[in-house]
């Protein structure tokens, strides 16, 4: 197993509330988000990490250079989205080893990143249906396969909110490379990397896996933010009792 991070972003709907910092550098505790992930991944066993930079690259590279992770850079972060991000990272994603893909900005509780390494589906994103109405990205999907996705899907059409990471097994990579050149020679370059597998959703089966335990958010807006800050002050003080 490899784990790609991608933490190029500048962060636009948040990034008044950062002063200057990539969304992926702001504090979890007495340490950045950056650092929370990459050792939750060394502890869980994965040896390949994989992070993709853009935005202030050098702030997070310094930060977890000591962790020997690879770095991937996109010189052009500030007019493409996380898919160019994927295509520099492109021979990062290889056949050896089955690839576990993730938003930068993503905090998640160490049960959660269990459940993930432990599914076997492939290609599959994982979702969170406690969330339907605070979703900012929303899935509908049926028997664990995927129908529809977008921001602007409403009533019945959501199933739950996509966390912001998926799993592809090492069989799937050859399709998932082809098809993110693909999309890159199309000048998709504003894209999300998943919609690599949204594309793909139509001529293949593409999973989808709830996790049902644990604590997860995207760094999003300020109130993302905010919400992990509680989150953690809750846990203090049920430690401190």
């Amino acid at each position: 197993m490899r784990a790609l991070i991608l933490a190029a972003g500048k962060g636009t709907r948040i990034a008044r509330a950062l002063s200057g910092q990539p969304k992926s550098m702001v504090h979890i505790g007495d340490r950045p988000l950056i650092t929370h992930t990459v050792e939750l991944l060394k502890k869980a066993g994965i040896g390949h990490i994989g992070v993709a930079v853009g935005y202030q690259h050098t702030m997070i590279m310094e930060e977890i250079q000591k962790y020997e992770v690879e770095f991937f850079y996109n010189p052009f972060f500030d007019v493409t989205n996380s898919i160019a991000s994927a295509w520099f990272a492109k021979d990062f994603i290889s056949t050896e080893d089955d690839l576990m893909i993730m938003n930068g900005d993503l905090f998640m509780e160490e049960c959660m990143l269990k459940s993930i390494l432990g599914e076997k589906a492939s290609p599959v994103l994982f979702a969170d249906s406690s969330r339907k109405d605070e979703a900012d990205y929303k899935l509908c999907y049926e028997n664990d396969l995927l129908l529809k996705y977008g921001k602007d899907l409403t009533g019945n059409d959501i199933t739950g909110e996509y966390i912001g990471i998926a799993k592809i097994g090492r069989e799937f990579i050859p399709t998932f490379k082809e098809h993110l050149e693909f999309m890159i020679s199309q000048q998709k370059h504003e894209a999300w990397w998943e919609d690599v597998l949204y594309d793909l959703s139509g001529e293949t089966d593409i999973y989808v896996k709830e996790l049902t335990e644990g604590f997860w958010a995207e760094v999003d807006y300020i109130e993302d933010y905010e919400r992990i800050k509680d989150y953690q002050k809750q846990l203090s003080h049920k430690s401190a009792e």
